[in-house]
């Protein structure tokens, strides 16, 4: 039997230790008011936009100078429209003059004709008083044309002022409305960064609780395969799949609580549970999700939650209990775990698409895909399927599965091999289909991504594909240990950067980041996954020695495969 040892189990309370300070630190950390929010976000423009900020200023300072420019050429205009008026009164006004004098003067040569008789010095005295009375009229004609021109320029000035006070009141109107539109714009832009401040510990949290969640379960369902399949090989990797799959009970007691707190608006995750969504009178009505409402629902969404995790609990409680009795050789309880485990896969396939739509997919609720059901479970299983060898890889080490040979490792790596393979072409095929396509209420869910998550989105291809490809793709290098495990690590690291990014967007936008928070909570669940892991393996043999194959497992021989320090003469 084995030993939870001490060095082990001192590691996992660490890790769990660590975890729950570090998200303690994160969720304190978080924003509590919008103005906190405001002050992050105005720091965060600081650092990252400080050349964008100088060229607002530059921007307003010529629109500035634009609108100065344009008065001045518009007072410009009107001075030389005054001026050109008061040059054409002064020109008529002299015309005038002229047409008076030359009536003027046409009567005095008549009058002088008729009354020749008259002496020189009178008619000397006549040209006299003509040319003063000449001279008086230009006088009086060029002070007119002068109190018409000052006149004229005082309305031009009176005219110029009022065109530029109403300017400058549209202007400031114009500017006050801008920046009363800008400040709302801005008030609401706060808010909605404010919640996604909020959101990322829970996000941070939830990400961590999924990834173990799914890799419990998923070993479940490749368990379950194994005895339906009646395949004889993995019988001695029974124990250890045994052991992964009462994470269920543990991890999934968190993932209840946070449903709770999720259905109590603890957290702003899934955004179709904003109050108001499906209200038409209010501001936050959203048609596109009040036409899922039969699905999207807040009391659906949580019975189908707590739904999900009472059955796989169930099942998973029932068929382990029924293997340890099998240890007496019953072959009776071998066909009744068969027949459970036939029902249990039928309820898995269709509650582990539910499920991900309601944790997953509903976070992006305008976003849909008929192929998600299956990238998650790709997801799921290949990193089941490297926790299984991992975990296999440490206890036959230590000696604990001394039925273990190579052969099995082999057929573990090649599992890591084939589903990187097929989770690479569902990425592909959903990706591409949805990009061909071009489908706008489709290619929303990729625009975020390539837009803020491109290093993440395509730094996983290369972990989850190109990476393990070439570490597994030689057969001998299926048994090596020390490769199985980077490529391991690759697949892990990998597949937690994909349920990264299927859930953060979604949910903190652009404020995401590896942080404290997410670190944090990896490693709580971390050390709740190891600590549960090797208790429940220690509290059965490791060996099931009642079921009926167990022979053809312990015989089990790759024909290819050199087992290194075993005798292979019976293989």
């Amino acid at each position: 039997m084995y030993q939870f040892s001490g060095k082990l189990k001192m590691l996992a309370i660490i890790l769990m230790a660590l975890g729950l300070i570090g998200t303690v630190i994160s969720f304190g950390s978080a924003p509590k008011t919008l103005d906190e929010a405001k002050e992050i976000l105005a720091k965060q423009e600081a650092a990252h936009h400080g050349h964008g900020g100088g060229h607002a200023t530059e921007t307003h300072s010529s629109d500035t100078k634009e609108v100065k420019h344009e008065e001045k050429a518009h007072d410009v205009k009107v001075v030389e429209e005054a001026t050109k008026e008061t040059a054409t009164t002064h020109a008529n006004d002299s015309l005038k003059g002229e047409a008076k004098d030359a009536e003027h003067a046409t009567a005095h040569k008549e009058e002088a004709t008729n009354e020749a008789h008259h002496a020189a010095d009178s008619t000397s005295h006549k040209e006299e008083e003509k040319a003063n009375a000449h001279q008086e009229a230009d006088t009086t004609t060029h002070t007119e044309a002068k109190t018409e021109e000052h006149h004229v320029a005082e309305i031009a000035t009176a005219h110029k002022e009022e065109v530029s006070e109403a300017h400058h009141a549209a202007y400031n109107d114009t500017h006050a409305t801008a920046s009363h539109h800008g400040e709302d714009h801005g008030d609401a832009h706060a808010e909605h960064v404010f919640h996604q401040m909020q959101n990322r510990p829970w996000s941070a949290v939830y990400v961590s609780l999924l990834f173990f969640l799914g890799i419990s379960l998923l070993v479940m369902a490749f368990y379950a395969a194994q005895r339906v399949a009646q395949a004889g090989w993995s019988i001695v990797l029974f124990r250890v799949m045994e052991a992964i799959t009462v994470n269920l009970h543990y991890i999934g007691a968190f993932m209840l609580v946070f449903i709770i707190l999720t259905a109590m608006h603890a957290n702003h995750l899934f955004s179709w549970m904003t109050p108001g969504t499906f209200d038409l009178q209010s501001p936050n009505y959203d048609p596109i999700v009040d036409a899922k409402k039969w699905w999207m629902n807040m009391p659906g969404w949580v019975m189908r939650s707590v739904f999900y995790l009472l059955v796989w609990n169930a099942f998973r409680f029932i068929i382990r209990r029924k293997s340890i009795e099998q240890d007496n050789g019953d072959l009776k309880l071998h066909k009744r775990i068969y027949n459970i485990s036939v029902g249990f896969i039928v309820v898995f396939m269709i509650t582990e698409s539910m499920m991900s739509w309601d944790w997953i997919m509903g976070i992006d609720p305008h976003w849909f895909s008929t192929l998600f059901g299956w990238y998650v479970l790709a997801t799921f299983l290949v990193s089941a399927l490297t926790v299984i060898c991992l975990v296999t890889l440490y206890l036959r080490g230590k000696g604990y599965l001394p039925l273990v040979n190579d052969s099995h490792i082999h057929d573990l790596a090649k599992f890591m091999f084939g589903f990187s393979v097929f989770w690479t072409y569902l990425w592909f095929a959903q990706f591409m289909l949805i990009w061909y396509a071009d489908m706008p209420e489709e290619t929303v869910y990729y625009v975020l991504r390539f837009k803020e998550y491109i290093v993440p989105f395509m730094g996983m291809v290369a972990l989850n594909f190109i990476f393990p490809i070439l570490l597994l793709i030689n057969s001998d290098f299926k048994t090596v240990p020390w490769i199985i495990v980077i490529a391991g690590m690759f697949i892990l690291v990998g597949h937690y950067v994909d349920l990264f990014v299927m859930i953060m967007p979604g949910t903190v936008g652009d404020q995401w980041g590896f942080g404290v928070g997410e670190i944090s909570a990896f490693l709580f669940f971390l050390g709740v996954f190891i600590f549960g892991t090797f208790t429940a393996f220690g509290k059965a043999n490791p060996v099931p020695k009642g079921n009926p194959y167990l022979h053809e497992s312990e015989t089990h021989h790759y024909y290819i495969i050199e087992h290194k320090g075993e005798d292979n003469a019976h293989h």
